[in-house]
């Protein structure tokens, strides 16, 4: 479930061009304009009977196009449990817990998920059909569902204060609902190429052949 939310939520950040003015959605007018995007939040999990799966913590940085760093874990906890790292060749997956870590080339790995919907992976309108919905908690709303069957949610509701991205609403394939919260958020600001990469930890599995 972290994997696909992981995978899930780095959609956010390239430069495809904006469409008809009839299709500006708070969405659209995010993207424009957006080189990188920094976030923390808090990540709440329910399943498909509506029974709480946990609270967590994490960190997003993304650069457009196609590179981003998440990380999620217990509040408490000194490192974060899962972290998944897209630096432009190939897409880390590291879970902690198992001490494993998979990669595969990210030509082959960005399937259609939030991830490629922020980074900027693939024309937003290529792979997603998106519409407004009704303002509420303050916040404009646009709804995001994937045109491919093989998506990794059913659909995902984003909310947004002006240009910053404050809450994500994700329905997953097997009918969990995941809510992220956003805050201490920068727009466009200045990432080091560092924070892009990934090294498999000392005695880590590691699963899958990077490209060089």
């Amino acid at each position: 479930m972290l994997r696909r939310i992981a995978l899930s939520l780095m959609v956010w950040c390239s430069a495809w061009p904006l469409q008809a003015a009839a299709q500006d959605t708070a969405l659209d007018r995010f993207l424009a304009g957006l080189g990188s995007w920094r976030a923390e939040f808090t990540q709440t999990t329910t399943d498909a009977r509506g029974r709480s799966r946990g609270r967590e913590q994490g960190r997003l940085i993304v650069q457009r196009p196609g590179r981003f760093r998440w990380e999620t874990g217990p509040a408490a906890a000194a490192e974060p449990a899962q972290v998944m790292v897209a630096d432009g060749r190939n897409l880390w997956f590291f879970d902690r817990d198992v001490e494993q870590v998979t990669v595969k080339p990210s030509s082959t790995a960005m399937t259609v998920t939030p991830a490629t919907l922020l980074a900027g992976t693939v024309p937003l309108r290529s792979a997603f059909s998106v519409s407004e919905l009704p303002r509420r908690d303050g916040l404009d709303w646009v709804r995001v569902v994937p045109l491919r069957t093989d998506a990794e949610f059913r659909e995902t509701r984003l909310g947004f204060r002006g240009l910053e991205l404050r809450r994500m609403e994700l329905d997953d394939k097997l009918g969990q609902k995941v809510l992220i919260v956003f805050e201490r958020i920068e727009r466009n600001p200045t990432l080091a190429d560092t924070a892009f990469r990934f090294e498999p930890p000392p005695g880590a599995d590691v699963i899958g052949t990077p490209v060089r």
